[in-house]
């Protein structure tokens, strides 16, 4: 009896393997605002449901890192869900406060961009399942705002 509840694991645990899962990946990092104690940069991440079914997402974490330190971290709690057999385009805000900027001056100070490595993990909810994690990560290079972006705020 115990071999056939082992067969019958092994069986349920390739099948779970050998399914198609959700994919992400990172669309664009962008400058979203300036305020006087952080600057505000939206990560576009698209998202690629293979199910018939929406899917909830239980929440959104993520790392920003330069000169390989983390600059910013975060959760989105609860953002919502990915559609069925669709993509879905999430946007992940990150908050980077100025005085750790300050810190990176060496790589600012060369081209007036931030170097910088974005992970994003999704943990979605999968029925009969349970939660599962997408991890992305991309590399790019993220513009800083000048002076004229904090007083021109007209959007």
């Amino acid at each position: 009896m115990s071999g056939l509840l082992d067969k019958a694991k092994q069986f349920v645990a390739d099948s779970v393997a050998s399914m198609k899962k959700p994919e992400a990946s990172v669309k664009d990092v962008d400058l979203k605002g300036v305020d006087w104690s952080n600057v505000t940069y939206n990560a576009e991440v698209n998202v690629t449901n293979p199910y018939g079914a929406s899917i909830p997402i239980c929440e959104i974490r993520y790392n920003l890192k330069s000169s390989g330190s983390v600059i910013a971290t975060g959760t989105v709690p609860d953002p919502g869900s990915l559609k069925g057999n669709c993509d879905t385009l999430l946007n992940v805000e990150i908050k980077v406060p100025h005085n750790v900027l300050v810190t990176l001056v060496k790589d600012i100070a060369m081209d007036w961009d931030l170097d910088y490595e974005l992970e994003v993990i999704l943990l979605v909810d999968l029925p009969l399942i349970g939660d599962i994690s997408i991890p992305v990560t991309s590399k790019g290079e993220i513009k800083l705002p000048s002076l004229s972006d904090y007083f021109n705020k007209s959007e």
